[in-house]
C-alpha cells in the first residue's frame, strides 16, 4: 500500500458519531449498533455474545482464524449514594479519574432520558489554604440542581444509574484527534478501517478474519475473555492505546519513552509472542511504517493479555497508539499514527499464510 492518506470523509464522519456516542462499560450496544452499521459492507457475516461484544467476519467457513481486536467501553460512573440534599456521590466504572472531575458537567443515564448534572467543588474561597482538599472518590460529588433526594428520584435518577461525561469530537491543530473514548473506541475504528482497505483492494485472504470489537476491557479485559472462548482463534493481533510519555510529571525511567505522531508502538511482553512480533517489525520495516518500541514486563494491561491465554495458547501481538492525557475527557492522539497503525496491521495480514504456527520449533 502506498503510504497516501487512508482516511477519506466518511471514515472521519463515522469516527466523530462513534466517538461521540457513549458506550460506557456495560452498556455498549448503541455504540456498537454504529460500528457494526460502518462495518457491514466489508464483511460476511457477524457474531455477537450476550454481553454485547460484535465480531465482523471474512471468509467465515475458513478454519485457519484470525483475530485483529480493539476494545469499545469507555470509563464512566456509578450513582452510589443520594444525600438527603439531593446531591449524588459516585463509584468508578472503570478507571475513572477522580482528580478531572471537579467543575465537569455529566450525562446521568436514566430510564426517563439523559439527566445533566455537574461535579460540584468548593469555591477558592472558602477553602482553607494550608489544609486544601484534593478531590478524591470520597469528596466529589454531582450535583443536578435538585433541593432534596425525593426531588432527585423524580428526575429518574437512582443508584446503579451510569454516568458519562458529554465532550465531544474537536481537531486540534489540523492533524491531532481529541476526545474522550478515544481509549479504546479508536481501536475499534482502526480495525474496521483495515476491514473497509480489504475490501476496497479486492484483497482475498487464505484464513477466517475475526474484526473483534470487544465490552469490557476498563474492568478486566472481560470481553476479550468471553469473545476468544466463541471464536478460538489461531492468531490475534490487537490493538490498544498507550502512554505519551512526553508531557510533564511522566517519568521516563519507569514509564518510557513513547510519543504522539512517532508512530505505532509494538509492544515486548511475556504475553506476545515473539516470532508474530517480528513479523510485524519486519512488515514495518519493509514498508517505511515507523513504529516504535515498548517494554510491558509482566503483562500488557490490554486485551492481548485475554487472547493469549485462552484455548491452550493463541499467538498474540500488540500495537498501540501513542495517546495523551488517557482516561481524560481529551484523549489526544496523532492522525499520522491512527493511519500508521491501520497501514500496519493492514500489511501484517498480507503476509501471514493459511495454517501459519509462528511455532519457536519449525
Amino acid at each position: 500500500m502506498s503510504s497516501k492518506k487512508i482516511l477519506n470523509k466518511k471514515s472521519l464522519d463515522f469516527l466523530e458519531k462513534y466517538l461521540n456516542n457513549p458506550a460506557p462499560t456495560g452498556y455498549e450496544w448503541e455504540g456498537q449498533k454504529i460500528w457494526m452499521n460502518y462495518l457491514k459492507p466489508y464483511v460476511d457475516t457477524f457474531i455477537t455474545d450476550t454481553y454485547g461484544t460484535a465480531v465482523g467476519v471474512i471468509n467465515p467457513d475458513a478454519e485457519f482464524k484470525v483475530v485483529i481486536e480493539g476494545h469499545s467501553d469507555e470509563i464512566s460512573w456509578y450513582v452510589n449514594y443520594i444525600t438527603d440534599d439531593g446531591l449524588i456521590y459516585v463509584i468508578r466504572n472503570g478507571g475513572s479519574d477522580h482528580q478531572i472531575a471537579p467543575s465537569k458537567w455529566v450525562d446521568i443515564h436514566t430510564d426517563k432520558g439523559i439527566v445533566k448534572g455537574i461535579f460540584g467543588w468548593p469555591a477558592i474561597h472558602t477553602r482553607n489554604g494550608a489544609k486544601e482538599q484534593a478531590p478524591k472518590l470520597d469528596n466529589i460529588f454531582i450535583d443536578v440542581g435538585a433541593k432534596d433526594k425525593k426531588e432527585v428520584e423524580a428526575l429518574g435518577v437512582h443508584v446503579g444509574c451510569v454516568i458519562t461525561y458529554p465532550d465531544t469530537f474537536q481537531v486540534l491543530n489540523g492533524n491531532k484527534f481529541v476526545c474522550r473514548a478515544i481509549d479504546n473506541r479508536a481501536g475499534g475504528f482502526m480495525i474496521a478501517e483495515v476491514a473497509r482497505l480489504l475490501h476496497e483492494n479486492k484483497d482475498e485472504l487464505p484464513f477466517g478474519l475475526y474484526i473483534t470489537n470487544a465490552v469490557q476491557e476498563e474492568v478486566g479485559l472481560r470481553g476479550a475473555e468471553m469473545i476468544t472462548q466463541t471464536i478460538k482463534p489461531n492468531i490475534a493481533i490487537v490493538t490498544d492505546v498507550c502512554h505519551d510519555t512526553t508531557t510533564p510529571m511522566i517519568e521516563k525511567k519507569t514509564q518510557g519513552h513513547t510519543e504522539i505522531g512517532a508512530g505505532p508502538v509494538i509492544s515486548y511482553a511475556p504475553a506476545v509472542q515473539n516470532k508474530l512480533r517480528e513479523r510485524i517489525i519486519k512488515t514495518a520495516e519493509a514498508n517505511k511504517i515507523p513504529f516504535q518500541r515498548m517494554a510491558s514486563s509482566r503483562f500488557t494491561g490490554t486485551d492481548t493479555d485475554a487472547f493469549a491465554y485462552s484455548n491452550g495458547g493463541v499467538a498474540s501481538a500488540l500495537i498501540s497508539l501513542p495517546l495523551r492525557y488517557m482516561h481524560t475527557t481529551v484523549e489526544t492522539v496523532h492522525r499520522d499514527d491512527v493511519e500508521n497503525v491501520i497501514r500496519l496491521i493492514y500489511e501484517t495480514l498480507l503476509t501471514i499464510k493459511e495454517g501459519e504456527t509462528f511455532s519457536y520449533f519449525e
